[in-house]
């Protein structure tokens, strides 16, 4: 009786584990949902998804081909796209989700391709570092590297 109890309670506490489980799809949903308040326009959805503060950087090379890292800001992020004029329309197009999940910990690698009134305007990756909240999962830091050269288009 004792041991069909034990693996009672140890049934229960696997099956409890098993409904607090981050996936590879809940994943790539987040980053969905992140791009779809991007490109309709809709900062508050992409509220949704983001810490209160989140990281953004980019890394590039400038014209004179030396490293370069630019740290940004959210609010001016979220301003610029809350303030795109109507006739632009922004579509960056990630071409595959490269998903790792540690405890309350994941990181999503997205290479894209940005364009701008269906007009190629560069290319690179995306990098979110996702983290378990209280509230659900959320990004917390965003870098991207940016070429207008050396892309597959």
């Amino acid at each position: 009786m004792k041991r069909i109890l034990f693996l009672l309670c140890l049934s229960i506490s696997f099956s409890g584990f098993a409904q607090n489980d981050f996936s590879e799809a809940d994943a790539k949903q987040l980053i969905d949902t992140f791009f779809e308040g991007f490109h309709k326009g809709d900062t508050t959805l992409m509220r949704t998804t983001l810490m209160k503060e989140v990281t953004l950087q980019t890394a590039y090379s400038n014209k004179e081909g030396e490293a370069k890292l630019n740290t940004g800001s959210l609010d001016k992020l979220l301003d610029a796209i809350a303030n795109r004029p109507a006739e632009q329309k922004w579509d960056e197009r990630l071409l595959d989700y490269k998903v790792s999940i540690d405890g309350n910990l994941a990181h999503v690698w997205t290479p894209y391709e940005f364009w701008v009134n269906g007009n190629f305007s560069h290319c690179g990756a995306n990098a979110f570092t996702l983290v378990k909240t209280d509230d659900g999962w959320k990004i917390t830091h965003l870098i991207d590297s940016r070429r207008r050269s050396t892309c597959n288009q």
